[in-house]
């Protein structure tokens, strides 16, 4: 007898690799999304294997075994486009977007041109090269304004990310950030609310505003702070969220963003909204907000997961 669950996944079975894990500095968090991919898809009827490429080299998989790759990796090679190019080498499906978008979208500063370029509205920047004495990093950041936020250009999940309030604090906050090597973004503060838009290709899932007692959502208030707060019911006018999803929208379009992702938006003081970054691979734990705003549109973990490794078959026109 078919059960609830199996009517909310498609009929067909498949062999999927979930890669999870990997060397970056999401380790941990890459973990718990794989174990929840797995669990999800597993309860699909699908048959699942979880792989970690930093035990196991992709191109030592054998992948005839498998119909499809579900790519569970957070930061590093896993989200920057290398991994989704060695898969397109090995002629593998995969979930998620390709390796030219993963790149765009992983590398803050490319990102930020690519928005400016196609009119997305991103805070302004100054890129701080590795190198850059902090003489010189003090008196450009006054082009910009205190407070500033610094990023490490190339890291996800808020690794690195710090405040600056003064020109006091710009010494310990820049070094924060470096530590993870490469150049690092800094942009003005943004002071408003601030909401997360969770995508199917273009099409904005429901809204999620993040209230966080931290002024930044930080790695560790998204991950393991029981203080953050994820809203669906919150009072937003009509006209402030059409412009939200908007910016999403045309964000991951001009990224060239596909399957499930996740857009940060800051919305201003004066209802103007600003997109903070776009992360084609978004978490999948228990606190992950994609998984929470595709179930508030009907999509269950299970279902959510089964219709991401269809729609890449479809995409690539086995299924």
């Amino acid at each position: 007898m078919q059960t609830e669950q199996d009517a909310k996944c498609n009929d067909v079975k498949l062999h999927v690799a979930v890669l999870a894990g990997g060397d970056s500095a999401e380790r941990e968090v890459s973990q718990r999304s794989g174990a929840g991919v797995a669990a999800a898809l597993a309860e699909c009827g699908h048959q699942v294997a979880l792989v970690d490429p930093a035990v196991q080299p992709i191109a030592d998989i054998a992948w005839d075994d498998f119909d499809v790759c579900f790519i569970a990796l957070h930061g590093g090679a896993g989200e920057d486009g290398r991994v989704q190019a060695e898969l397109a080498r090995l002629g593998v499906p995969f979930t998620g977007s390709g390796p030219q978008a993963c790149r765009l979208a992983m590398s803050k500063l490319a990102s930020k041109q690519r928005f400016i370029a196609e009119g997305v509205p991103t805070p302004r920047y100054v890129l701080i090269g590795a190198d850059d004495k902090l003489a010189s990093v003090a008196r450009r950041m006054f082009t910009l304004g205190y407070p500033v936020v610094l990023k490490p250009d190339d890291q996800g999940s808020s690794v690195g990310v710090t405040i600056a309030r003064d020109s006091a604090e710009l010494a310990v906050a820049l070094a924060k950030s470096r530590r993870f090597g490469g150049g690092v973004l800094a942009e003005p503060l943004v002071i408003g609310r601030e909401f997360t838009v969770a995508m199917l290709d273009d099409r904005p899932l429901p809204l999620i505003e993040i209230v966080s007692p931290e002024p930044v959502f930080s790695y560790d208030a998204k991950y393991n702070s029981t203080l953050t707060e994820y809203k669906f019911d919150f009072s937003l006018d009509d006209a402030s969220r059409d412009a939200i999803e908007a910016a999403a929208i045309g964000a991951v379009r001009a990224l060239g963003v596909t399957g499930l992702s996740r857009v940060d938006v800051m919305l201003d003081r004066y209802s103007s909204p600003w997109v903070l970054e776009v992360n084609t691979i978004p978490g999948m734990t228990s606190r992950s907000l994609a998984p929470l705003a595709a179930a508030r549109a009907g999509l269950d973990m299970p279902a959510l997961c089964d219709h991401l490794v269809k729609r890449c078959l479809a995409a690539a026109g086995v299924a």
